[in-house]
C-alpha cells in the first residue's frame, strides 16, 4: 500500500493524495491520457474524473483518494 501525491497541474490546490495498491506506471497509463486531452483544449477534467477512471481500469485495486483539506492535522 503507497501513499502518492497527484500533481497535474501548476496550482498545488488541486493535488490530492491516493492510498492505493497501483504502481506509478497504473496509475498515470490512465490519468496522463486525460490530463494531456485537457491541456491541448479537447476536454475538461475534474480530480473526480480521474479517480473514476482508476476505479474503472483497476476495480478489483484499492484506490481511496484525499484532498489536503479533508485531512487532519496534529501539532505537538
Amino acid at each position: 500500500m503507497n501513499i502518492i501525491k497527484i500533481n497535474t497541474t501548476a496550482f498545488e490546490e488541486e493535488d490530492f493524495l491516493l492510498q492505493t495498491s497501483l504502481t506509478h506506471e497504473q496509475i498515470i497509463e490512465v490519468i496522463e491520457p486525460i490530463v494531456l486531452l485537457e491541456r491541448i483544449g479537447v476536454r475538461e477534467y475534474y480530480n473526480d474524473d480521474l479517480i473514476e477512471a482508476l476505479v474503472m481500469a483497476y476495480p478489483d485495486n484499492i484506490i481511496n483518494h484525499f484532498i489536503y483539506e479533508n485531512l487532519d492535522q496534529i501539532n505537538i
